[in-house]
């Protein structure tokens, strides 16, 4: 048992090491990140900001990104609260070395930072590289949803989104109106204070973004017409030439139906104008049906009734299903509502192309609600950074890969990417779930009616299903959970990244890509490879 208890005395005057690097233990992590750091090349951060002006030092860029990957790989994204730990935190004050930014400082630098940060993934991947990292034989493709720093709440129609703009613009007169009759029609009322000049203009204010979001709305509308009408010329072509046409296009009924009542009246009116023109010397003829009256005309018009009530019947079942339509949100325009299995969430689609020993080796954030499009577009991103990191690596590094592959063999993706395009386009050999069964091994194993009501697709979707039923493709398949979603597991739980902080596609992207670069650096960390002893000989 103790003696005693140890004094509490909290008017004791304590002096602190002088030596800052005697604050922590010796091997704190927060020294392997700043000497980390302190190897790359930082040199598009300082281009943002600029010096030499009148007014108080600012800020090291070197110093902020620090502050900024140590918050990150903390659970920290909020400005306000780096600035807290920047005065209470140890490991931050000495990130800090004595400086204490405010939230604002911190804020501005992240704000700015988008056009630096592609630059620092890629220093963080050839630092990888050089350590010894980046298995290329198989790698994994997956899609995760992010929320935005948005509310599905502040989603709106192009009807309410209308009434907003016309609000906005009635607003902005009756204020112009007033400052005329209070200050004069010559003048502003702000001439001594010019707090709001041309530089203080944001693409955040509301108006600007209710003008965005109901700009991409009628762009959005445009297209969709534009498609439909491309279609319905395509279904015309092909019944001109006497091709198989199968059902019209979606949306394309109604105009298809009223086409050929026109030209079913045109023809009838041709006829009849011969019709007379051949009576016009006889003393006496039969009664001619009308246009109207004309047997093909009443059963076109009819058709045309039936198309418009099948159309009005679609639109008022999907509208029951979809809820009030398309929608953008006022809050930050480009996200869009994701589904996931939990509901919806207003944010972006994630797409990360990850290494064998967890490096995320390719991202980019879509508003795409879907994962097809991007297999191509990201094996491609992905055969860029595989050629980064073979050319930055330690000469006679094995990293386990097949002898001479020098980069991606296999590429790994779920259902979500399956179609012929996707299988058949170019780039590395690939392995793609054709279903979306929990037990992908039994459905690909299945055979009889089960196995039969899988059988969908063209020859590259039938050769994949046959190739994963195989033992090897089996084997091969199992690893893409592993590869694909720990990397969003650990971004999303451990690092606490759930919503993006930054407002407008570019700006989210660039939070994106900066948080897999922390990722990346953590990995390196906690899978022993960055060091003190390594970071030395690479200094060296």
């Amino acid at each position: 048992m103790a003696k005693s208890y140890r004094p509490v005395d909290r008017d004791q005057v304590f002096l602190l090491p002088p030596d800052m690097r005697e604050w922590l233990p010796g091997g704190h992590p927060v020294f392997v990140v700043i000497e980390a750091l302190g190897l790359l090349d930082t040199s598009a951060f300082h281009a943002l900001r600029r010096t030499g002006g009148a007014g108080a030092a600012g800020y090291d860029p070197d110093m902020l990104l620090g502050v900024l990957v140590w918050a990150y790989a903390h659970k920290e994204s909020s400005s306000r609260r780096m600035e807290e730990l920047c005065r209470t935190d140890v490991a931050f004050r000495v990130i800090c070395a004595g400086n204490l930014p405010d939230h604002s400082t911190i804020a501005r630098f992240r704000k700015d930072f988008g056009e630096a940060v592609p630059g620092f993934f890629a220093q963080v991947l050839i630092l990888c590289a050089r350590l010894g990292m980046g298995r290329l034989g198989t790698v994994a493709l997956d899609g995760t949803k992010i929320a935005a720093s948005a509310s599905k709440a502040a989603n709106r129609g192009e009807e309410k989104l209308r009434e907003l703009a016309e609000r906005a613009v009635a607003a902005h007169a009756a204020a112009d109106a007033a400052e005329d009759e209070l200050y004069g029609a010559g003048r502003r009322g702000d001439e001594l204070a010019a707090e709001e000049g041309p530089g203080s203009w944001s693409p955040r204010r509301r108006r600007e973004r209710i003008g965005e979001a109901l700009a991409q709305l009628e762009a959005e509308r445009r297209a969709a017409e534009q498609e439909g009408e491309a279609k319905a010329a395509e279904f015309r072509a092909r019944q001109r030439a006497g091709q198989r046409t199968g059902p019209a296009p979606a949306g394309a009924a109604v105009a298809l139906a009223e086409e050929n009542l026109a030209r079913v009246r045109a023809a009838r009116e041709a006829q009849l104008a011969e019709l007379r023109e051949q009576r016009a010397g006889r003393a006496r003829g039969g009664r001619l049906a009308g246009v109207q009256d004309y047997c093909r005309v009443r059963e076109a018009a009819a058709k045309v009734e039936r198309a418009r009530e099948r159309q009005a019947q679609a639109q008022a079942k999907a509208a029951a299903k979809a809820g009030p339509g398309p929608v953008r949100n006022v809050t930050d325009p480009d996200s869009r509502l994701m589904p996931t299995r939990n509901g919806f969430i207003q944010g972006y689609n994630a797409q990360n192309v990850t290494s064998e020993d967890g490096l995320v080796i390719a991202t980019r954030l879509t508003d795409d609600t879907t994962d097809m499009a991007w297999f191509a577009p990201m094996a491609e991103q992905a055969q860029r950074a595989a050629a980064l990191i073979e050319a930055n690596r330690p000469a006679g590094h094995d990293d386990g890969d097949a002898p001479g592959s020098g980069g991606i063999e296999l590429v790994l993706a779920d259902a979500g990417y399956c179609s012929e395009e996707n299988l058949t386009c170019p780039g590395p050999d690939r392995l793609i779930a054709v279903g979306k069964r929990r037990d992908l091994e039994k459905a690909a194993r299945d055979s009889g009616p089960a196995g039969q009501e899988q059988d969908w697709g063209g020859p590259a979707v039938q050769a994949m299903r046959e190739r994963l039923r195989t033992e090897d493709g089996i084997a091969a398949y199992r690893q893409r959970g592993h590869i694909a979603e720990t990397p969003h597991g650990h971004i999303k739980h451990n690092m606490g990244l759930r919503q993006l902080s930054m407002r407008g596609k570019d700006k989210a992207a660039a939070e994106w890509a900066f948080t897999c670069a922390v990722h990346n650096l953590l990995k390196a960390l906690t899978a022993g490879h960055l060091t003190p002893a390594a970071l030395a000989g690479l200094a060296g």
